[in-house]
């Protein structure tokens, strides 16, 4: 069996055990180590490559960059437990109560804000389905419309900094998660503003789905309700730009930032938070950050023989030969994402497939930031899948019995559609994504000339020519010691 033959089956092997339902992470090092193991008994590896594994998966517990994960998530989760959620909804509600689709809108905004303090979409999803999905079924919105706001809102959280996504894109691209965050901050915010756009458009053709609040509902007027919104906005602004501002200044890195932000989030639950809900927002983080560790050292096994069967060059063969170069690449590629985001969570898929895409993205001339940034609005939408989107699971869990699972499947549909319209956009335009750094012309390496300058030493460029004499032998130089003397 040769490496061109044991690669493709061992990626089928892969592929075999996530279909028959095994543990993503026992099923990378279960392959990994497998076919590591067959490679050296056949004679196509050494030994001495699983006797660098130790090292490999040690590095992951040195890696710096996945330091801000854990902080991050204990962030999200302290806040979405202080009732910050609750009192934004309830003040942003308020603001806009008067006009139609009112609500929606103060649901948009407040994913915003979670996805720009949280990270989590789990935190972001139940937090406003349990608050806000009552009342706007209460005020006779549609049940498709509300849980298909609430669901896409909650999904921000995916792509807005400080995204855990992001965070981990960065790490298997070997990019700065900064970079990663500047780059994805535009292309949330405008997808942030297409929600916004849908909801006014449904306004205007069907006003009945987004009424506005009765005035016996809207009971914060004036000096009143000015007052209710900066005590509510002001936090978490500040708690964002504390993260993210000392972070795209340069102040602080990402682990530093998640550090600052978890502090922050301490101080932001104003006496709300009791030991019983730190014990929860602890084993909460120590689960997610175990998930994510377990499946790293599990596409690391994977990852370590698979490149040493020459894997990444036979993936590296398939996807270079695509028609359109760069273009067909990236068209086909997102395809691809876009349909595995249907059976596999975000990070299977990150660890998984990265790793093996970004070779083949930079060799074609592919910024991979902005290739970062594409997979990660396009896996956004893995969260708004019928019949396997988590974020429709999330819902589905505290939704009202009177919300029917079609209803919460139909209502996610056009919001599907508008992701992956931004994801169109960003393949168009990439400076959605690379507008914070210089226009610089790109040059092709191929058209590189490297000129050596002739060297001043006389009799090297010619103008004294070089004896051909043979070298002295071993007497001769004897000879010559006994003249010196």
């Amino acid at each position: 069996m040769s490496h061109e033959i044991l690669a493709p089956v061992m990626f089928g092997a892969l592929v075999a055990f996530l279909l028959l339902g095994y543990p993503v992470a026992f099923s990378l090092g279960a392959v990994g180590i497998l076919f590591g193991w067959v490679g050296i008994e056949l004679g196509m590896l050494t030994p001495a490559l699983l006797q660098a594994l130790p090292e490999r998966v040690f590095g992951i517990m040195r890696n710096d960059t996945l330091l801000a994960i854990p902080f991050f998530t204990f962030m999200g989760l302290i806040l979405e437990r202080s009732g910050m959620a609750e009192e934004l909804l309830d003040t942003i509600g308020q603001l806009f109560g008067a006009v139609r689709g009112g609500i929606a809108y103060a649901a948009v905004f407040v994913g915003a804000l979670l996805a720009a303090t949280t990270g989590v979409v789990a935190a972001s999803v139940i937090a406003m389905a349990l608050i806000s999905l009552p009342v706007m079924l209460r005020y006779g919105y549609s049940p498709r419309l509300a849980s298909g706001v609430i669901a896409a809102s909650g999904t921000l959280a995916q792509i807005i900094p400080p995204s855990l996504v992001l965070i981990v894109l960065a790490d298997q691209l070997g990019r700065s998660v900064g970079d990663m965050y500047r780059g994805a901050l535009v292309p949330g915010l405008a997808l942030a503003g297409l929600y916004l756009a849908y909801v006014f458009a449904v306004s205007l053709v069907r006003p009945a789905a987004v009424p506005a609040m009765p005035p016996e509902a809207r009971r914060l007027r004036g000096w009143a309700l000015a007052a209710r919104a900066a005590t509510a906005l002001v936090p978490p602004l500040a708690l964002i730009f504390l993260v993210l501002g000392t972070i795209f200044l340069g102040i602080a890195t990402p682990t530093e930032g998640g550090a600052m932000g978890a502090t922050g989030a301490l101080a932001l639950a104003r006496r709300r938070l009791t030991m019983e809900l730190l014990k929860q927002a602890m084993d909460a983080t120590l689960r997610l950050t175990s998930f994510v560790i377990f499946i790293l050292v599990g596409s690391t096994v994977f990852g370590l023989t698979f490149r040493a069967v020459d894997g990444d060059l036979w993936v590296e063969r398939l996807l270079s030969d695509l028609p359109g170069g760069a273009a067909g690449f990236l068209i086909a590629v997102n395809l691809m994402v876009f349909v595995l985001a249907f059976f596999l969570d975000f990070f299977e898929i990150a660890f998984i497939l990265v790793p093996l895409l970004a070779p083949v993205a930079a060799k074609l001339g592919i910024d991979l930031v902005w290739f970062g940034v594409i997979l990660g609005v396009n896996m956004q939408t893995s969260f708004l899948h019928p019949p396997f989107g988590f974020a429709l699971f999330y819902l589905r869990s505290v939704a009202p019995r009177e919300v029917r699972t079609a209803d919460i499947y139909w209502g996610a549909a056009p919001f599907l559609v508008i992701q992956l319209a931004m994801v169109a956009l960003l393949v168009a335009f990439p400076q959605m994504v690379l507008h914070h750094r210089p226009d610089t012309p790109r040059r092709d390496p191929a058209a590189i000339e490297i000129e050596i300058p002739p060297p001043e030493a006389p009799g090297l460029r010619g103008d004294m020519p070089l004896k051909n004499e043979p070298d002295p032998s071993a007497a001769e130089i004897e000879r010559a010691l006994k003249e010196s003397r």
